[in-house]
């Protein structure tokens, strides 16, 4: 996963048995470019930058390489997985938490290792919270007022988060920072996790559900976890709670949270990650028609506060992400050296 022992990384690259290691970095995006090559030279890495995402047409941009860095805004196809084989790849560190953007059984079984790597929780924490205050405040209304100048009151009152019960499903890095925040507003926390890590208040998820004024996704999204919020789930929902959701689009079933928004028997949502959401966010689409029917729905809603995945997006955050990219690539080439 992540780097443990950069120190003793650092002397193993200044020794003259180690020369600099060749890394391609895909989808690097231009801020990225420039933490890669502050940061690279300090590591003993030459990195090969390219903006392009990973494609079976472009993986022989590794060609010589053992190790290459992976974004998560575009999905790598099997084909591309298999070309990165053929090219000599052996590792893959993407560039974040979640690896539900390639198929990690398949880059397996060619030969392909791959690693995710951690950052700041607290950027992700930070945001969720806020999306929380914005969504029992009615802050989308207020601001689409304001900026027609109309500086009304709303008919609708907010709600104090430390009147509130939220369930937290998913207590890992984020969601235990996420936790800590709320115990400071002095809200009522819930907990729900297969394998809880965290103290807390641990109870059945259909339990939280009932409970919970907010529910907030911090899960991986994995086969078992898809759609974990479904229809019948959303159902056992309290009557006018929030749903919050920092973690990825397809813990949610759309269909059935609109429906409940549509229906009046939630308060709302607040979604900085969709299903569908390849191919539209990251991208300027002022004048693109936008074909997701769920986004244009969400969109029209009130009660619904949507953002492009940008919850992990701090200084911070992409810092550790780059340099914990490189490091892991660095560890295997470690660990390969050791192996020989």
């Amino acid at each position: 996963m992540t780097y443990s022992e950069p120190a003793a990384l650092r002397r193993w690259l200044a020794s003259a048995s180690s020369p600099a290691v060749p890394i391609t970095v895909f989808g690097c995006g231009s801020d990225e470019a420039v933490l890669f090559r502050e940061l690279a030279p300090r590591l003993g890495v030459v990195p090969n930058l390219t903006a392009a995402a990973v494609t079976e047409v472009n993986a022989e941009l590794a060609l010589g390489n053992r190790c290459i860095s992976v974004g998560h805004k575009t999905p790598i196809t099997n084909a591309a997985l298999l070309a990165l084989s053929r090219a000599g790849v052996e590792y893959i560190s993407t560039r974040s938490i979640g690896y539900n953007h390639l198929d990690v059984p398949y880059a397996e079984s060619v030969g392909i290792l791959v690693e995710n790597v951690d950052y700041s929780p607290d950027s992700v924490a930070d945001y969720t919270l806020m999306l929380m205050l914005m969504a029992v405040r009615d802050a989308k209304s207020m601001l689409r007022r304001t900026e027609v100048h109309d500086y009304r009151l709303s008919e609708l009152r907010g709600r104090e988060l430390r009147d509130l019960t939220v369930g937290v499903i998913g207590t890992g890095r984020i969601g235990s920072a996420v936790m800590d925040r709320l115990r400071g507003f002095g809200s009522r926390v819930l907990a729900h996790d297969n394998f809880p890590t965290t103290p807390a208040d641990y109870v059945p998820l259909d339990e939280l559900l009932e409970q919970s004024d907010i529910v907030t996704l911090h899960t991986p999204l994995t086969a078992d976890t898809h759609h974990l919020l479904d229809r019948r789930r959303i159902e056992r929902m309290k009557p006018g709670a929030f749903v919050v959701n920092t973690g990825r689009g397809a813990l949610l079933d759309t269909e059935a949270l609109v429906s409940a928004l549509q229906d009046g028997r939630l308060g709302g949502a607040a979604l900085d990650v969709l299903e569908e959401e390849e191919g539209i966010f990251y991208a300027d689409r002022r004048n693109e028609p936008i074909e997701s029917k769920l986004l244009l729905r969400l969109h029209e809603l009130p009660t619904v506060i949507i953002s492009p995945h940008t919850a992990f997006y701090t200084d911070r955050a992409l810092s550790d992400t780059v340099e914990n990219s490189l490091t892991n690539c660095l560890n295997f080439e470690r660990r390969k050296q050791q192996w020989i």
